[in-house]
């Protein structure tokens, strides 16, 4: 039942109510190390080092950063964390969090294990969304060449084929079952062959309910654009479309890129225009609620209010089937448990996979955190403010 107080993202004691007291000290030392871009940006190739050596250290980076940001190595040891996250009202995200690789074997593996989330999530109210990445079952070079639209090898034709039917695969266990699936953005240079594979499946099993969800980085300038485009494709051909609204997260690789091969960067000019589409996204998703489900994937207090006051405004349920908050596990609690408590629909990411090979995901997040201004303070903030409130 949504509750009638005015929501507050500043309630400490509900933001933590999960946390000990120990969980508060852990991460409030985490925060402070990440705060320090220095030693982000030292740690990724130290630590890959010391693995790559056999230096002893996954027994310390799984008590602290892993610890933080992940619900474990499978999905069994996530088992506490989705009942943690299930008691404060908040689903859970299983994200099998491998990427870069370029072997079949391996992509085989990695399409069983996304199944096995589907297979897990279904009937479990607890698990209500998941999600996989296209490079988490195809080679990245391939799906390049198939964006710069060049012709492909026999060997490729047979291997892009194996891509594609392991996102079909993935999608119609999700439809069997009625668990929903996103489809995560990655890199611009690979993003036109994953948004046709997304609306693809989403003509194929959105025919009655939201089934599958490509992913809309805002900080691109011609999201928006692509976003309200295939809701009047999904209009017109009697689907719902699924989306999920992010702000983005290779900003820096992008910009980059864009710098060193000479072409006009996708990304936008400033925070101010992502944060202006972003809400433009939330009032074309909100204002097309009937045909559209979308999942608002923020950290950003400011929009997280928005969405809250568009539902009221234009009298949508809180509990509307059609609309997700989504935050990280890790971060961000005082939005996640606070807008669960009051009354709206939230899920957490909760990565996992062996230590190796979320390295990658867990570096990104720190990375990307330092880049957010005021984030981490903001962070530590909170945890100092529950520590006095808890007086210990």
């Amino acid at each position: 039942m949504h509750k009638e107080q005015p929501l507050s993202f500043e309630n400490t004691e509900v933001a933590f109510r999960h946390s000990s007291n120990a969980d508060l000290k852990r991460a409030y030392w985490l925060f402070k190390v990440i705060n320090s871009n220095f030693l982000v940006s030292i740690g990724p190739p130290l630590t890959s080092f010391a693995l790559k050596i056999g230096l002893p250290i996954q027994g310390l980076i799984k008590k602290t950063i892993f610890r933080q940001f992940c619900g474990g190595e499978s999905i069994r040891e996530c088992e506490t964390t989705i009942k943690t996250l299930a008691k404060g009202g908040v689903g859970t995200i299983l994200d099998y969090s491998i990427e870069g690789e370029d072997d079949e074997k391996v992509f085989d593996e990695t399409r069983d294990e996304i199944l096995r989330t589907i297979r897990r999530a279904a009937k479990d109210p607890s698990i209500p969304i998941t999600v996989f990445k296209v490079t988490g079952v195809g080679r990245f070079a391939l799906l390049q060449k198939m964006d710069e639209r060049m012709p492909l090898t026999d060997a490729e034709t047979k291997e892009w084929q194996g891509v594609a039917d392991r996102v079909l695969n993935i999608c119609e266990k999700a439809h069997e079952l009625g668990v929903p699936v996103m489809i995560d953005a990655e890199e611009s240079w690979i993003q036109d062959t994953i948004d046709l594979l997304a609306i693809n499946m989403m003509r194929r099993f959105n025919k009655e309910r939201a089934i599958v969800y490509n992913t809309y980085q805002l900080y691109r300038a011609d999201k928006l654009t692509s976003l309200k485009q295939d809701g009047a494709t999904a209009k017109a051909e009697q689907f719902i479309l699924g989306a999920k609204l992010v702000r983005g997260a290779y900003m820096e690789k992008e910009r980059n890129r864009a710098d060193e091969l000479g072409y006009p960067s996708p990304i936008q000019p400033d925070k101010f225009s992502t944060d202006k589409d972003f809400n433009f996204a939330l009032d074309y998703c909100t204002d097309n609620i009937k045909t559209v489900a979308f999942i608002a994937g923020t950290h950003n207090e400011d929009s997280c209010r928005y969405l809250t006051d568009l539902l009221s405004m234009k009298e949508i349920d809180p509990m509307h089937k059609h609309v997700y908050f989504a935050q990280l596990l890790g971060m961000s609690d005082n939005l996640s448990f606070n807008l669960a408590d009051g009354g709206y629909n939230v899920a957490k990411y909760v990565p996992y996979g062996p230590i190796k090979a979320v390295m990658p995901y867990l570096f990104r997040r720190a990375q990307e955190n330092t880049a957010i201004s005021g984030q981490m303070s903001r962070e530590l903030s909170l945890i100092v403010k529950e520590v006095k409130r808890r007086k210990v």
